[in-house]
């Protein structure tokens, strides 16, 4: 393939990485976290009800995330298969199952908590307490699925870190930075299971791992696109 052709589809996968980390980071940052008290039912139906068509609009643009993610998958895998085109697909396969499937499939845990709410089979079933019980215990569900859609991604970011390193596509630093973004992952998935108490470092942990070496690559990406080779 031609380097204007690789320039092309890396810009491509850019500006699909970039629509990933806005709608993503709408979803987490400006509905569940502003949204979801720990640990407080009552609290946190009472902000989903206030805030249904925000609640609503973080589901929107989770899937949009999760849609993009699933062209970024296929693109990083052309770009990326001179190196390895098995590594290069098996990256891809552990990002099409993190959040195109699971995580896709884990948008039906974000629906049920406003949905039990809202329903009038529900009210008329339960008691108010057991309906605010229902939906935290579905913002938790999402929350570990989540988790898991992460161990998946903390997998793909790991091969893609050392697909990036040995590609002459791109420059070595930014591999070795998709590298830690990957052990942040890894660690806040697996942490949280065994240390649910300290959800709140492990967070921090990959928030500043994960932003630094997947901003850093989808700037690259629309700005350079990939090294011209010679």
């Amino acid at each position: 393939m031609e380097s204007t052709n690789f320039k092309k589809l890396a810009r491509i996968t850019g500006f699909l990485y970039l629509l990933i980390i806005v709608c993503a980071g709408f979803s987490q940052g400006a509905v569940r976290e502003m949204l979801i008290v720990a640990g407080n039912a009552g609290a946190t139906t009472q902000n989903i009800l206030d805030n249904a068509f925000l609640f609503k609009a973080g589901l929107m643009t989770d899937l949009i995330a999760f849609l993009s993610d699933t062209g970024v998958s296929v693109l990083l895998y052309i770009l990326l298969k001179p190196v390895s085109k098995g590594l290069a697909m098996t990256a891809a396969a552990f990002r099409l199952i993190a959040h195109p499937a699971i995580g896709s499939l884990n948008l039906l845990n974000h629906f049920a908590a406003l949905r039990v709410l809202e329903s009038p089979g529900f009210t008329s079933s339960f008691d108010l307490t057991q309906l605010q019980e229902f939906s935290l215990f579905f913002m938790e569900l999402h929350n570990m699925g989540y988790l898991i859609a992460g161990a998946f991604f903390g997998i793909h970011c790991f091969l893609l870190g050392y697909l990036l390193y040995r590609s002459s596509l791109f420059p070595k630093f930014i591999g070795v930075l998709i590298t830690i973004a990957a052990f942040g992952y890894l660690i806040e998935s697996f942490g949280f299971i065994f240390f649910p108490e300290l959800k709140s470092t492990f967070a921090l942990i990959v928030g500043f791992s994960a932003g630094i070496g997947e901003i850093t690559l989808t700037l690259w990406l629309l700005i350079k696109g990939v090294r011209n080779q010679q």
